[in-house]
């Protein structure tokens, strides 16, 4: 079947895909946007390369993000509901911020002007290439031509399963956005651990456990994966990175070897999600039977 005529699925900059992936398979993307403190230039998060992005952060840099605002999804919701297009709108984690209730402000504000013209929003409750693989699979019912209310239904019910497993290069950035204490971060930093953590279910930044040293932390993901995933050798699984590509293919060379289990798509951590997280982060997302 092909996809459905009536409708469109929609999601926003903070879910790490590609915008190439994102532009080939015709879903918007609502850019949220950072600025360095210091320069003071602001960027939507498409604007500057990761690389560069990275580089200025490693060489003392602090950026400060914000979520997408209202007029922003008034932009592109009124693009498609011109074109006689329903939205099927896959959101960032509420938890973290505000950017789906931005969504849903300007889905109130406008929909009087389109009578009969729908607006479905789905806060994911996930964050990065979590946010990315529940518009993934929910592209893969689209794709077979569920409706609208299909897709819907098969998001919501898939979010709960989508595990997050991730560990940072340094306790710094989670310091600066009150995840970890300050004292926390210096002692961890000074005697090497890197901690792993998940988003849990109502999509709070939860710590799980504490490795010493890199290759360590990546096992202990590994771990996590084989305890907890669904189906390992069939099920999509991506691994997101911040500036640190070699050592997303040693785990996903690791899920392979382990477990049979082939990664699907390796993402780059864009600068928003990036400047809360740091250069070093390495991400594992996959369906699991809890996130937990």
């Amino acid at each position: 079947m092909a996809r459905s005529d009536s409708f469109i699925i929609m999601t926003d900059s903070a879910g790490d895909l590609p915008y190439e992936f994102l532009e080939k398979q015709n879903v918007p993307c609502v850019d949220l946007t950072f600025l360095f403190e210091k320069a003071g230039d602001s960027y939507r998060n498409r604007d500057l390369p990761t690389k560069e992005f990275y580089r200025r952060v490693r060489e003392g840099e602090v950026a400060k993000t914000s979520a997408a605002n209202p007029e922003a999804f008034t932009e592109e919701f009124k693009k498609a509901l011109d074109a006689g297009k329903d939205i099927l709108y896959l959101g960032f984690d509420s938890a973290i911020s505000t950017t789906v209730n931005s969504a849903r402000i300007a889905a109130d504000d406008i929909l009087d002007d389109y009578p009969g013209r729908r607006i479905l929003i789905v806060d994911s409750l996930c964050a990065s290439a979590g946010e990315g693989l529940l518009v993934v699979e929910t592209l893969k019912q689209y794709d077979a031509g569920k409706s609208i209310d299909e897709c819907y239904e098969f998001a919501m019910n898939l979010k709960p399963s989508i595990a997050h497993r991730f560990t940072v290069e340094t306790l710094t950035y989670l310091q600066r956005g009150g995840r970890v204490s300050a004292a926390s971060a210096f002692a961890g930093n000074l005697l090497n651990i890197k901690p792993v953590l998940h988003i849990d279910d109502e999509g709070k930044l939860i710590p799980l456990a504490k490795a010493r040293g890199r290759k360590k932390s990546l096992e202990m993901i590994a771990d996590a994966f084989g305890a907890t995933v669904v189906d390992p050798e069939n099920g999509t699984i991506i691994i997101s990175q911040a500036d640190s590509i070699e050592d997303a293919e040693y785990l996903a060379a690791m899920l392979k070897e382990r477990y049979n289990a082939t990664t699907d798509m390796i993402t780059e951590i864009g600068p928003v999600i990036g400047s809360h997280a740091g250069p070093g982060t390495i991400a594992l997302f996959f369906i699991a039977k809890s996130r937990k």
